[in-house]
């Protein structure tokens, strides 16, 4: 059987959100074993069909979503959704959008796409993500859904959502192999040389882009801190790797940052802890040790600190995953 997928375009959409995930479909497609119909057929679709415009200026081909009833359907992220600026073709893709959800389809969305589901009453009760960046406004325009900033992509029976463009991928993949299996989820994965199933949260993304510095010496002193976690990591040093005293390094790090030396080596240790721990790799105790916690007490401060949880909480929530 074959399973046709739709995937949105409207103006101002971003492209990757919709490349990747049409490449891991066309990719399953092609990997698939031989039989007498494709296991996917994905088109673009928009409100009256024709090329249309990404925010890129890139167009692509569409055909009319009218009628049509996929097995799965995904929508973009892009700026008029995020910033509620929803003309007809957005306003005119929620009744389409709530007809397959009654049918049962499977609706699922890229990025700020999530905001068309809200918008179309389809997340309202359930879980959801979107780009860390957006998630409270997401939840704040619609307070009915349960938004979860910190995961990859969800799923709340039905209906999928993910985070910014890259998690697109994480999520068609995560459909394949709901549809045909590991295997060849794990094949389109190698051929696209992208994880299979990334371990960890978007805040291994956010927190680390929130403490980018703008000089070389600080960015220098991140990387040092990610290479030496079981290091003492004291200020004298890091002010050492950024050649300053330890005086002018502390000012200058908090300057460029908005955190201390010892938060911030707090916050990448975490980050490399909470991969551990949410890949299965290794026991907690291990994990502090490998990740410069030294102990599991201290580990599991600073885990209830920064993300509300313990580690084995968060170990329990990986397996469970979706």
């Amino acid at each position: 059987m074959t399973r046709q997928v739709a995937i949105v375009a409207f103006e101002g959409f971003e492209l990757l959100d919709l490349a990747g995930p049409m490449t891991v479909f066309q990719m399953a497609a092609t990997l698939a074993p031989p039989r007498r119909a494709p296991v996917y057929a994905v088109q673009a679709v928009s409100w009256r069909g024709g090329p249309v415009a990404s925010i890129t200026g890139v167009a692509v081909s569409t055909q009319a979503w009218a009628g049509r009833v996929p097995h799965t359907v995904m929508v973009p992220g892009g700026a008029p959704l995020r910033q509620g600026r929803a003309g007809d073709e957005l306003q005119a893709l929620q009744p389409w959008l709530q007809g397959l959800a009654r049918s049962r389809r499977r609706v699922t969305s890229v990025c700020t796409g999530a905001f068309a589901l809200a918008a179309a009453g389809l997340l309202d009760g359930r879980r959801a993500t979107t780009h860390w960046r957006h998630a409270a406004t997401l939840q704040q325009r619609h307070p009915a859904v349960r938004v979860e900033a910190d995961r990859i992509y969800l799923r709340d029976g039905p209906v999928w959502t993910s985070a910014g463009i890259s998690a697109g991928i994480d999520l068609a993949l995560a459909l394949v192999e709901e549809d045909h299996g590991a295997a060849l989820a794990q094949a389109v994965a190698g051929e696209m040389v992208v994880y299979h199933r990334r371990a960890g949260g978007q805040s291994q993304f956010s927190s680390l882009l929130a403490l980018s510095p703008g000089s070389e010496r600080m960015r220098a002193v991140l990387a040092h801190i990610r290479d030496h976690l079981t290091a003492a990591l004291t200020v004298d040093d890091l002010a050492a790797v950024a050649c300053l005293s330890p005086r002018q390094f502390a000012r200058a790090f908090r300057a460029e940052t908005g955190q201390t030396p010892a938060k911030a080596v707090e916050h990448i240790r975490a980050e490399a802890a909470r991969l551990r721990i949410e890949a299965g790799d290794g026991s907690v105790a291990a994990v502090a040790r490998a990740t410069g916690f030294g102990d599991e007490e201290r580990m599991r401060r600073a885990f209830v600190r920064l993300y509300g949880q313990a580690p084995q909480a968060l170990r329990r929530a990986a397996r469970a995953h979706v």
